[in-house]
């Protein structure tokens, strides 16, 4: 199924979530017409190690528009006139000096949705400040979160493209009943500022970011252990049942399942764990715990993980 079929995105060459967002919506069933500069995308071609492919513009129909001339400029009001929604990702003020911001795009079709993906917002202190995925991160708060201060590139990026699609769903939902468009105002550090609200309740009562040891950062049971082939497996088993479960898989039958909760055991049994994962290989613990309620997962490769696991949100006729 394809439920946003119907819809047409017009959405303005850019990098990172602005496009992610775009291939999203695209995915989903719309028509998403790419306006790119002519020429070729240097920068994107550097991020992608030279390659010429580019996976955030399958998909959709590019469109080379020099948006510094006057005549592609009204060529690109003449394509978003009968637009429902637009992406872009320029810095506050780039829209309207090319003269296709919201209120000049509103004079020609009052019903799109208008996108904006940035890092920092479209006003406040860092509105025209130059950003990166890590930068938005760290200002959200949830990169303190991180004992090593590390977090995987892209996320805060991810993020903010799953949020403005979000956002963008929403407003051209609305303006099929309303018949007036919006602008939809997608920061990356708020949007993951948002989605660590999980994260902001536990450090709100102690279980994060506090002086007390933390279940999700000194606890044995919800840890990343390396194997004795250099692989890495994951356990996150912090339910009684499912701890007693892992404990009974792993042989330890000395340990109590009762004090999971004894931050004063955790380091040594930290220990114990650290020592009795290594001494297998990644294999032979995905043999015993995977597909368990012991919450177990291997860490997989960027390839591996592209040969197991299905992106994404699917969708299916409801009653089968």
């Amino acid at each position: 199924m394809k439920p946003l079929a119907g819809l047409h995105v017009v959405e303005f060459e850019g990098l990172g979530p602005g496009p992610l967002c775009a291939r999203m919506l695209a995915d989903f069933g719309a028509r998403v017409t790419l306006v790119v500069r002519p020429g070729p995308a240097v920068v994107s071609s550097l991020l992608g190690g030279g390659q010429p492919s580019r996976p955030l513009a399958e998909g959709k129909t590019e469109l080379a528009l020099n948006l510094k001339d006057p005549a592609d400029v009204v060529r690109a009001l003449e394509l978003l006139a009968h637009a429902d929604g637009l992406v872009e990702g320029n810095r506050p003020g780039v829209m309207e000096r090319l003269g296709l911001g919201p209120a000049q795009v509103a004079a020609v079709n009052p019903r799109l949705v208008y996108g904006r993906m940035t890092g920092w917002g479209q006003d406040g202190p860092l509105a025209q400040s130059a950003g990166h995925d890590l930068n938005y991160v760290a200002l959200s708060g949830l990169l303190s979160l991180s004992p090593q201060h590390g977090i995987p590139p892209t996320l805060g990026d991810g993020a903010g493209a799953l949020g403005l699609a979000f956002g963008m769903v929403s407003g051209m939902l609305q303006a099929r009943s309303s018949g007036k468009g919006c602008v939809v105002d997608a920061a990356i550090t708020d949007v993951v500022a948002m989605l660590g609200g999980i994260a902001q309740w536990i450090a709100a009562g102690g279980g994060l970011g506090g002086p007390a040891p933390s279940a999700f950062h000194d606890s044995p049971f919800y840890d990343t252990y390396r194997c004795a082939d250099g692989g890495h497996i994951t356990v996150g088993a912090l339910e009684p049942q499912f701890y007693a479960l892992l404990l009974e898989k792993l042989g330890l039958h000395d340990v109590d399942p009762r004090a999971q909760y004894d931050a004063s055991a955790w380091p040594a049994l930290k220990v114990r764990f650290s020592e009795l994962f290594a001494s297998q290989p990644r294999s032979h613990w995905c043999a015993l715990l995977e597909g368990t309620d012991a919450c177990f997962a291997p860490v997989l490769s960027l390839s591996e993980a592209a040969s197991r696991v299905r992106p994404g949100v699917r969708f299916a006729p409801l009653g089968g």
